[in-house]
């Protein structure tokens, strides 16, 4: 399973040992400063990475789906730097840090793998970076769309506003604007994709 989720991994998971995990939605994974023991490569579903702001409000760093790396700067950490709580029924597959460290060390040619996916996240961070500097919700939520292509499906719209860093209620109100009749609708224009570095 992991090869065929993971071909560019491949190298570097072939012959590992590990677990397969399912998780159902809400369950946490590991919290902020418990010791990483192993790292996690998304199957199915999808993970947050979240960090609470000084108000308790969830602030998401990850978006962990399908064929993501969980929490990938681990490999380079004692300790999570964060929660992972899984927002959608999630399939994994762990493998002890150690034992991958190693792996890294023996076969550095496959290394390159691991370096084209941790590139992808770094662009990937980069984006959620300029999005959390969008000062309205509507731009923020246009920007989102652009890079992932269209909205998430409706129940997950109060994780999609944590992922903005704005309340649900704020989200709703621009989503409201949105409607098809509505003032607001006819005068927006369409929102663009934007290349990130």
């Amino acid at each position: 399973m992991i090869a065929i989720m993971f071909e560019d991994l491949a190298p570097l998971l072939g012959g590992l040992a590990g677990r397969d995990l399912a998780l159902e939605s809400g369950r946490t994974l590991f919290r902020q400063d418990d010791p990483v023991r192993e790292v996690f490569f998304v199957s199915a579903g999808v993970v947050h990475l979240v960090r609470h702001r000084p108000d308790g409000a969830p602030l998401i760093l990850q978006r962990a789906g399908p064929g993501a790396i969980l929490a990938e700067a681990s490999l380079a950490s004692a300790r999570y730097h964060c929660d992972a709580v899984v927002a959608a029924q999630a399939r994994l597959r762990a493998v002890a840090k150690a034992d991958l460290v190693r792996r890294i060390a023996e076969r550095p040619e496959t290394s390159l793998a691991l370096i084209r996916r941790l590139a992808h996240e770094l662009q990937t961070a980069r984006f959620q970076a300029e999005l959390l500097a969008m000062k309205t919700v509507g731009a923020r939520l246009d920007a989102w769309i652009g890079w992932h292509g269209a909205l998430p499906p409706k129940g997950q719209w109060a994780a999609l506003a944590a992922e903005l860093g704005v309340s649900p209620e704020a989200l709703y109100r621009d989503l409201a604007k949105r409607q098809p009749g509505s003032a607001s609708h006819r005068r927006r224009a369409p929102a663009r994709p934007r290349s990130i570095p």
